[in-house]
């Protein structure tokens, strides 16, 4: 059975009304990425005792923590980032989350990604090494402007890192920005390496985001697919359709509501059974 999580901070900035929404919604888990209007991994110890003790008291529980790690210029100075990677690894302990989400670091601009490959990869096996000491496993998620932002580079990152606890994230919507189809160009490439779905739609060509099954993403499809292969994992919503903030989207309570309609009609109209 697959498990409905997504990004409660599209919500709204106070912690508090992201799990009411998740509750009303019967959204068990949350991909945590904020709670009033800070990252996860700047919390200070009280907001990540009073974040828990919410969590607990509303029956939510942590798929992944929606970390910024990676999302710097394969330029900038790795030394300092390396050392919120072991924060990163420590916050996913205190919230009980088998997940972090990471991205494989910026390309400056005009810049051929290749030509970075291996100081990505460099610093992609020592944030690996960081999270297979601490027991966790990392997601590389496929981000636009990054070295992972086309399916040949994702898996040339963990194939190349080589180890259990680097697996793939597919963002149908961050393809289509990079003008891959998702479906036909990067699941059967990524499939073998997916552990978790990000769920939000593109129109190719154009910035906009929009509900699942309503862009270019072949979301249907890919769910499709995921059946016929036994996927069972997370399917997270990340609606991002509201006005773009640092962690992502404002989307507010009724387009987030909006974004689990979408998906969840999709799922009921594949019979496949979620929770």
């Amino acid at each position: 059975m697959w498990t409905l999580t997504g990004f409660a901070d599209e919500i709204a900035d106070d912690f508090a009304e992201q799990l009411s929404l998740l509750n009303k919604l019967d959204v068990k888990y949350i991909e945590f990425r904020s709670a009033w209007g800070q990252n996860i991994l700047l919390l200070d110890q009280g907001q990540r005792e009073q974040a828990k003790a919410m969590l607990d008291e509303a029956g939510i529980k942590v798929s992944s923590i929606g970390s910024p790690i990676g999302k710097i210029k394969i330029t900038d100075d790795f030394e300092d980032h390396l050392e919120a990677m072991k924060h990163a690894v420590q916050v996913a302990h205190f919230f009980e989350a088998p997940y972090i989400r990471i991205f494989s670091f910026f390309i400056p601009e005009g810049d051929d990604p290749d030509s970075h490959r291996d100081e990505v990869i460099r610093r992609m096996k020592a944030i690996t090494e960081v999270a297979e000491a601490g027991g966790v496993t990392l997601l590389h998620e496929n981000e636009k402007d990054i070295y992972g932002d086309i399916p040949r580079r994702c898996v040339d990152v963990i194939e190349s890192v080589g180890s259990d606890h680097l697996k793939a994230i597919l963002d149908p919507a961050n393809y289509v920005q990079c003008g891959i189809k998702p479906l036909d160009e990067a699941y059967p490439l990524i499939r073998p390496h997916l552990a978790y779905m990000h769920l939000k739609d593109a129109v190719a060509n154009t910035p906009d985001v929009v509900p699942v099954g309503e862009g270019d993403g072949q979301v249907p499809e890919i769910l499709r697919e995921l059946k016929k292969s036994d996927y069972d994992g997370f399917l997270s919503i990340e609606p991002h359709l509201g006005d773009y903030t640092e962690f992502g989207a404002m989307s507010g309570p009724e387009l987030w509501t909006k974004a689990h309609t979408a998906l969840v009609g999709l799922l009921e109209a594949e019979g496949i059974a979620y929770r």
